[in-house]
């Protein structure tokens, strides 16, 4: 394929790694659930779960049960990163990713990452997984809270010189479609991560089933 007969003149694709390249569903339900229990507050299943995630993370906690009253946002926020990168190990990578990524590269479309993960840890997890070597830009935030990563994005397009035009948003969320609005380019949300295939149809109709779809859509 060459770069005139990209998908709608798209050339560079901006992933986002959790729930989107990343399989972390079930151990961030692991990990919640673990603070929840042992504050006595209800747990999580799944369905709940996809439900009331979203951007900024503090506002999923509140939805969860977490009383910002009784203490700050940075202690479960904190306990809920020890957590998590105590369990990333057992997460996998969606089936096919590599497939994907490998099919897309070939194709000459640029792949780089924007993510809610603080950097080094993006930068590590990516590497663990064996694909960092896809990626020609590495984006993650400067904290563990994931209040946006819209300005990671921004900064981002100023570094690499992307052009809107030719961008795509591929992300799991309705922050992904929001960081995409931002920047003014399109956006595919792929609706097996964080939040339901109801909550992303509701607002855009710019949704897939499954990673492969995502190639399948950029592809053909």
């Amino acid at each position: 394929m060459t770069k005139r007969e990209h998908y709608n003149g798209i050339n560079t694709i901006i992933w986002d790694w959790n729930g989107t390249l990343l399989d972390d569903v079930d151990i961030c339900i692991e990990s919640i659930n673990t603070l929840l229990q042992a504050r006595g507050l209800p747990l999580l299943d799944k369905k709940r779960y996809l439900e009331i995630f979203t951007f900024p993370v503090k506002e999923y906690y509140r939805k969860a049960g977490f009383d910002f009253s009784v203490e700050p946002f940075e202690t479960p926020a904190s306990e809920f990163m020890s957590l998590y990168y105590n369990f990333l190990p057992e997460a996998d990578l969606f089936p096919c990713a590599g497939e994907v990524l490998q099919q897309l590269k070939d194709a000459g479309y640029r792949l780089v990452v924007v993510s809610a993960m603080e950097h080094d840890s993006l930068v590590q997890s990516l590497k663990d997984k064996r694909i960092y070597h896809y990626f020609q830009g590495v984006y993650g935030i400067n904290d563990i809270y994931a209040h946006s990563k819209t300005e990671v994005a921004r900064a981002m397009f100023a570094e690499l010189g992307l052009q809107s035009s030719q961008c795509l948003m591929a992300g799991d969320t309705l922050h992904d479609l929001e960081v995409a609005e931002a920047l003014g380019v399109r956006h595919l949300l792929v609706a097996s991560g964080h939040q339901s295939a109801g909550r992303l149809t509701a607002r855009t109709a710019n949704v897939v089933r499954s990673l492969k779809d995502v190639a399948t859509k950029l592809l053909n």
